[in-house]
């Protein structure tokens, strides 16, 4: 077996089904699906696989989970999450026929926290540090609403204060420069596995390309051995992709998300 296989034999078996059902505040199966209830009126299906279903069975569990969201009137979006090394044919027109509309495509990127856990050194005046003040939590939000594109309003502070008050183990780091959050990314241990997840890693324009994401990185990696967990995952974008790959992360598959609304 490659690391490669290796990895995503890891991430099928620990990162799919009862780990991404955590929080939720409800959870119905339709054969194969959990399908997810979340706080903020979110709704999430999940599978370690689709049973071999052919399109016309897969057609089936797309309708069955697409009618339990429009019967709870709290639920407002829901999002299925595909992964590109799924044997599930006919998945793609049948959730574009029951209103779930693709985003872009992401790299599933694994690896060990060890390989992450390196020296990098970072531009003159800037410093790594972890956030647990709503001042600096709200901040950093704001920056990556920013970053990313998004409207800046108080939903992504709000969601991160919340769950740094669930005491789960996730973490919010920050590089600052002369005062200004320039960059920032969570991680996030997730129970009763070796992984732990780095996400909402973001930089502003101006800092990029001058090692930060990756000193950050390697913070949140440090921070994952010390909490035990000894692997690493991430849904990449075309950004951030080539930096974890140089920091020894692989590429093992991709990861498309379908999103319907109300």
């Amino acid at each position: 077996m490659t690391d490669q296989q290796r990895l995503l034999s890891a991430y099928d078996d620990q990162l799919r089904t009862d780990a991404e059902a955590s929080g939720a505040l409800s959870v119905v199966r339709h054969g194969p699906l959990f399908v997810l209830t979340f706080a903020g009126g979110r709704g999430f299906v999940t599978y370690r696989d689709l049973d071999d279903c052919d399109a016309h069975g897969i057609a089936e569990l797309v309708a069955a989970a697409r009618s339990h969201f429009e019967s709870d009137p709290t639920i407002t979006r829901a999002e299925w999450k595909t992964r590109g090394h799924d044997t599930a044919p006919g998945l793609h027109e049948a959730l574009v026929a029951h209103g779930f509309e693709p985003e872009e495509p992401e790299s599933i990127m694994l690896g060990e926290a060890a390989s992450l856990a390196v020296d990098v050194p970072l531009p003159a005046g800037v410093s790594l540090r972890l956030v647990t003040e709503e001042s600096d939590v709200r901040a950093t939000a704001a920056m990556q609403d920013e970053v990313f594109g998004d409207p800046v309003g108080s939903a992504t502070g709000d969601d991160l204060l919340r769950r740094l008050a669930e005491r789960d183990g996730m973490e919010v780091w920050v590089a600052e420069a002369a005062g200004e959050i320039v960059s920032a990314g969570r991680l996030e241990p997730v129970p009763g596995t070796e992984f732990a997840g780095i996400w909402g890693g973001a930089t502003r324009e101006p800092w990029r390309g001058r090692g930060i994401y990756r000193a950050l990185t390697a913070a949140r990696a440090r921070s994952a051995l010390a909490q035990g967990k000894t692997l690493i995952h991430s849904d990449s974008t075309e950004f951030s992709r080539p930096i974890l790959e140089r920091s020894g992360l692989l590429k093992v598959s991709t990861t498309t998300p379908y999103q319907w609304h109300r």
